[in-house]
């Protein structure tokens, strides 16, 4: 047969050339490849994280944001954009359009109760923003922090199936966890692959580094095809806690605090009626006063709280400057590739900004943020007592006074987390000159509601780019949200959303129309479903008069809207008592197993290494051959925020343990030709543990007490044979850097002891529970 035209090729699918036995006779042919619109425009999107309403100057601030300023200019300021009250919720709207919920990320990824909504991966019939643009034609790059992976997932033997790589980005560099030190990350992925790095050079700061990673991603695309459009999303690391800046940064706003948040919110709320945020009939809400939320007066307090206090708001207004300048990098870059014109750049915030500081703040973060579900034992220290000269260095993991949250947030209620505006109202900049070129008489102020939701059906409308009806052979979930390009070209069109409801830890809102409904109370023992508080957003935008008294009718039917909106998005169940979310599948097991680990293995990931340690007993055999002369670091597993390293050096065996900041310490000397060394941690009451040291099977030191790491402390995953990233013993490291162990270290071996009684997580057998027959 001399024409075999008609057949297909075996495993490759329809070929539209033909084939005969001679190329001379055939037709070639090649596969289709997605080619965007001519003009296309770049995409640009720049997610800071816990940044508060007002705390860039197109929305207020006193914070130098001149690159900000210059995209507010000509571009648009939207006065009531909302968004999910945290993080990875935040995060999901915006990548899917989807509300949280529905798109499996009621909280953040530390839990996996076995729900829907809390599953803590998008839904693979949930198409990216990423995967859309990508199937469109578009480049795909992401720099900064992702979140959207379950905790045990991000270990490198995991499935990556919800790594950012594996859902639409062609390129990624960044963190897959909630946060990290900006001065010693505690673990960056190139891609899939983690990056393996001992030591972080002098001067690194990772704001600095993911600008260097997006420009070069820019200038490679450029250097290969210079025509491709490109997405960019920029999740900034910053300015979530541990609060950290550059010295040369933080001098800048020496003093500027010195006046306190009383007088730095009045000022801003000033700037922004002056720049028709609000009308000037607004009355700003209060201080805040509830319980365990309060802010007292800025006068009230004694000169060395406010020359404390003072000092953490320097390092916050230093790390947002930070971000300005990132922006302008990538603005000057633009530039001078001639596209800034037509790139669409969008700027906001994941959620308002956050108290976790507490009310005097903190210089160890990790040993106030503790997820342990029962309240700290006696003699707990939330700050513990460092030289405030090293606030903001890579040697504290601090957070500011929430005082400066209520700054942060003006005018509104508050912090993140809540469903009052502090909590999800955030400032948003979009620009584009080209697309959207703004009329001599507009200020380019926008007040119609939008929606974390809203963000990708806008950007797709922009950009020409229909969403993708199929995903890997299935047929996508409908989208949420809705463009708002009609309201950006005619400021007097009404917005699309007409309802949107919230809910996280139990707190609850519905907003429609000029209305909002919120149930304030959080999860826990004393939780009712009942509880709403009524307001009138339009004219009282920052929630200061409860109407619910007046207008329990409106009050019934906005319960029943969060009601049935609750049941079409998967929000139930509520975790009303606020420990039923302990519960954890089974699968985890294989990672509270013992293990072996040999020298030169990657520094294990922090969930992976913490489930060896966290509220349980532990021994930390470690086989070596040592002779005179070997020293370095045998193991360590932590940073800065909390840890502890086993190293040799002049011949004596030392441990140093970091309790959150609080050095402590015990040696022993170590005999030639030791074979066996043995760090336990045995549980006490009170989360303590009693560390020891044994050599050659005999305990050579201890130290009887020292608080347990909990949460998610440490930070820094296990490192065998160096300190890798960010050092536990800071004048270890200031003696001998990262302290690679030189001598025949052959391994060490965790092995998890028994659990402490006050561990209350409860591992669910799947397929157990997947056998329970429903009536």
């Amino acid at each position: 047969m001399s024409d075999s035209g008609a057949h297909m090729t075996k495993g490759r699918g329809a070929f539209l050339g033909r084939i005969s036995e001679r190329a001379s006779d055939s037709i070639p042919a090649w596969p289709h490849r997605p080619r965007p619109r001519a003009g296309a425009p770049n995409i640009v999107v720049v997610l800071v994280d816990d940044l508060g309403f007002s705390d860039i100057a197109p929305f207020g601030a006193e914070v130098d944001t001149p690159a900000l300023t210059e995209l507010a200019a000509s571009g648009y300021r939207l006065a009531n954009y909302q968004t999910p009250p945290m993080c990875a919720p935040a995060r999901a709207a915006l990548m899917t359009g989807m509300n949280p919920h529905r798109a499996g990320f009621s909280f953040v990824p530390h839990i996996d109760p076995g729900y829907p909504h809390a599953r803590m991966e998008l839904p693979h019939d949930a198409p990216t923003l990423a995967e859309t643009l990508r199937a469109a034609g578009y480049a795909t790059f992401m720099v900064g922090k992702w979140h959207l992976t379950p905790e045990a997932q991000m270990h490198d033997g995991a499935d990556r199936s919800s790594w950012p790589c594996q859902r639409g980005f062609d390129r990624f560099y960044g963190c897959l966890d909630g946060f990290t030190s900006l001065f010693h990350p505690h673990r960056l992925l190139q891609d899939n692959t983690p990056v393996d790095r001992d030591e972080y050079r002098a001067g690194y700061y990772l704001t600095d580094d993911l600008t260097d990673k997006a420009l070069s991603m820019i200038g490679g695309l450029r250097a290969s095809n210079p025509a491709k459009p490109f997405l960019l999303y920029f999740s900034h690391v910053a300015v979530h806690a541990p609060l950290q800046a550059k010295p040369e940064d933080i001098e800048k706003y020496r003093g500027m605090y010195d006046r306190g948040w009383d007088h730095i919110r009045s000022e801003r709320f000033a700037r922004q009626i002056g720049e028709g945020l609000f009308s000037e009939h607004t009355r700003p809400a209060g201080r805040n006063h509830e319980t365990g939320l309060d802010v007292v007066p800025w006068d009230s307090l004694e000169d060395r709280q406010r020359a404390l206090f003072a000092r953490y708001m320097e390092v916050y207004a230093a790390s947002v400057d930070n971000v300005d300048q990132s922006v302008r990098r990538l603005v000057d870059q633009l530039k001078e590739l001639g596209e800034y014109e037509n790139t669409i750049i969008l700027f906001t915030s994941d959620n308002g900004g956050s108290g976790e500081g507490g009310d005097a703040g903190t210089r160890s973060y990790f040993s106030r943020f503790v997820t342990v579900g029962q309240p700290l034992p006696s003699g707990w220290q939330e700050d513990v007592p460092r030289d405030p000269s090293l606030i903001g260095g890579p040697r504290s993991f601090v957070h500011y006074p929430r005082g400066w949250t209520y700054a942060s947030n003006t005018p509104f209620r508050l912090y993140k987390t809540h469903a009052y505006g502090g909590g999800v109202r955030v400032p948003m900049v979009l620009s584009w000159p080209t697309g959207l070129p703004r009329m001599a008489d507009d200020t380019g102020v926008r007040h119609q509601f939008a929606y974390a939701t809203d963000i990708a059906p806008t950007l797709l409308d922009l950009a020409g780019v229909e969403p993708l009806r199929q995903l890997a052979g299935e047929q996508t979930q409908p989208p949420d949200g809705h463009s708002f390009v009609a309201w950006l070209l005619d400021r007097t069109a009404p917005s699309e959303r007409t309802g949107q409801y919230v809910e996280l830890n139990g707190r609850r809102s519905f907003q429609q129309g000029d209305w909002k409904a919120i149930a304030p109370m959080a999860n826990g023992p004393t939780w009712s479903p009942d509880g709403w508080e009524l307001y009138n957003i339009e004219e009282d935008p920052a929630e200061t008069q409860n109407l619910a008294a007046e207008h329990p009718e409106r009050v019934r039917e906005l319960a029943d809207l969060w009601t049935a909106s609750a049941w079409e998005n998967e929000v139930f169940p509520l975790n009303d008592d606020g420990s039923h979310f302990r519960r954890r599948p089974a699968t985890e097991l294989v990672l509270e197993q013992p293990v072996t680990i040999y020298p030169g293995t990657p520094t294990l990931e922090r969930y992976r290494s913490a489930k060896l340690v966290a509220l349980r007993s532990i021994a930390i055999d470690v086989s070596l051959d040592y002779q005179p002369g070997d020293e370095g670091v045998l193991v360590a597993h932590g940073d800065q925020g909390g840890g502890y390293v086993l190293f040799v050096e002049d011949g004596v065996l030392h441990c140093a343990y970091n309790e959150y900041g609080c050095m402590r310490r015990v040696s022993a000397a170590l005999p030639t030709g030791t074979s066996h060394i043995t760090l336990r941690l045995d549980v006490l009451p009170q989360l303590r543990w009693r560390l020891a040291l044994d050599i050659n099977s005999r305990e050579a030191a201890s130290l009887d007490a020292v608080l347990q790491l909990v949460g998610l402390c440490p930070l820094t995953g296990i490192s065998v044979g160096v300190d890798r990233g960010g050092p536990v013993d800071w004048d270890l490291n200031q003696r001998h850097g990262a302290f690679r162990y030189r001598g025949r270290l052959h391994h060490v071996r965790y092995t998890p002891g028994p659990k402490a009684d006050y561990h209350d997580e409860e591992l669910v057998d799947i397929e157990q529970q997947s056998a329970v027959k429903f009536d």
